[in-house]
């Protein structure tokens, strides 16, 4: 990111994030993620970046963390999203995790899970897909019966980022059964940890974000102390709302790593020529160019702005960082595929990295809410602020040129009318 719009703070933490990307990482260990050869990277990866206190930039120093911004997290994120995916998802999920743990948890739930997973000494994933859910996520069917002192959980989740390498988990079950019982107050929030009843039975094979572990958790008789209980009893659909500004905002963030691919792109096209010259000399590579840079800067202010309205406690901070959310995962994978176009054929191959780039991109528009669902979102916040807020703005529909009563849906009553939002 331009460094006149971060803070001195946030710019150091950018550059110790920049040096530990150049230095620390190999190309073998990412081919060897590519490869499935690594199933989880906790040591190569995660130790290392504890290490450096990388981890739970936002969350207080009491925990291990930084007490930094949301701006902050997202300059880190956009330096370590030129690894991709799975590296990328590992980096976040602190940010994911740990933001229900710092949130909602109990002092006795971060000493005993928050710090230890900020230091590096455990990992965690969120359990949240179910098979026949999707982005129906209120209608989750795995249960968990409170029997005294603890529950017990039955049932699966899939797509889980993380599977085989977590220590523990923190999934959504549904733990109301009385059929009349509103969607937002069936499902409770726990801490699972990886043991007996816990099993990860299928690892899955992806097109990309490979290594990741990413895989189905099924839970049989798993007895989860009372304790293990994140929030209210019932009040699970309150922290998934807190916990979609992480998700959707380190996605953003992360895709705005793209610029890797485009940088090799600009470096390559200076170098490779055609009919006498270096294709960067053509106006057909040049609008590519301009139009992929003109989209990441685009992509860069939206991402940034979100954290900026988060940091502020913005009223409509969920709408943006839907936009947020959308608006660069597309432009990531707009960015890849033109990069891949100046490339041409050898684009295509292995020769460059700018397959794998494309091939994890593509998730970036489907996990944590498809484009689909962040419209579906952006456009009822908006409708919520415009029909049902206090409006003090301009209304346009009185500079009309030839104005008639008649055509209008409303009167001059109601169109400067300020709706009382208590109602």
């Amino acid at each position: 990111m331009y460094d006149f719009m971060l803070t001195p703070e946030e710019r150091s933490l950018r550059d110790e994030v920049k040096k530990f990307v150049r230095e620390e990482i190999t190309s073998e260990f990412l081919r060897k993620m590519d490869k499935d050869e690594i199933v989880y990277p906790r040591k190569e990866f995660v130790e290392k970046l504890a290490a450096r206190n990388l981890r739970g930039i936002r969350f207080p120093k009491k925990w291990g963390g930084r007490e930094m911004s949301w701006v902050a997290e997202v300059a880190a994120t956009e330096e370590i999203g030129c690894l991709g995916m799975a590296l990328g998802c590992a980096f976040v999920m602190p940010s994911i995790v740990g933001e229900a743990l710092n949130h909602f948890g109990t002092d006795a739930q971060k000493e005993k899970y928050l710090k230890p997973y900020i230091e590096g000494k455990l990992v965690a994933a969120e359990a949240l897909t179910e098979p026949r859910g999707g982005s129906d996520f209120f209608g989750a069917t795995t249960r968990a019966k409170l029997n005294g002192d603890h529950f017990i959980v039955n049932g699966q989740k899939r797509f889980v980022v993380g599977a085989d390498g977590a220590d523990f988990f923190l999934v959504y079950c549904k733990t109301n059964f009385d059929e009349k019982a509103h969607k937002y107050n069936r499902i409770s929030l726990l801490i699972i940890d990886k043991g007996p009843g816990v099993e990860t039975e299928y690892h899955y094979g992806l097109l990309g974000c490979r290594g990741g572990g990413t895989g189905r958790l099924v839970f049989r008789n798993v007895k989860v102390p009372k304790e293990n209980l994140i929030g209210e009893l019932h009040g699970g659909a309150f922290c998934f709302n807190q916990m979609m500004i992480p998700e959707r905002m380190t996605s953003a963030a992360g895709c705005l790593g793209i610029w890797g691919a485009l940088d090799l792109a600009v470096r390559y096209s200076s170098r490779r020529r055609a009919f006498g010259k270096p294709i960067n000399k053509f106006q057909a590579v040049n609008f590519m160019v301009a139009d992929s840079i003109t989209q990441l800067d685009a992509a860069r202010a939206i991402t940034y702005m979100a954290a900026k309205a988060v940091d502020e406690d913005y009223t409509n901070k969920r709408r943006i960082v839907s936009e947020a959310k959308r608006f660069t995962t597309e432009a990531a994978w707009n960015i890849v595929n033109n990069s891949m176009q100046i490339l041409g054929g050898v684009g295509y191959t292995e020769v460059y990295p700018i397959e794998r780039a494309l091939r994890d991109v593509r998730l970036s528009l489907i996990w944590t809410g498809t484009s689909q669902i962040m419209n579906l979102m952006i456009q009822h916040e908006y409708y919520d602020e415009i029909l049902n807020q206090p409006y003090d703005r301009r209304h346009m529909e009185k500079d009309a040129m030839s104005p008639d009563e008649s055509e209008r849906c409303f009167s001059d009553e109601d169109m400067w009318k300020v709706h009382d939002t208590k109602k």
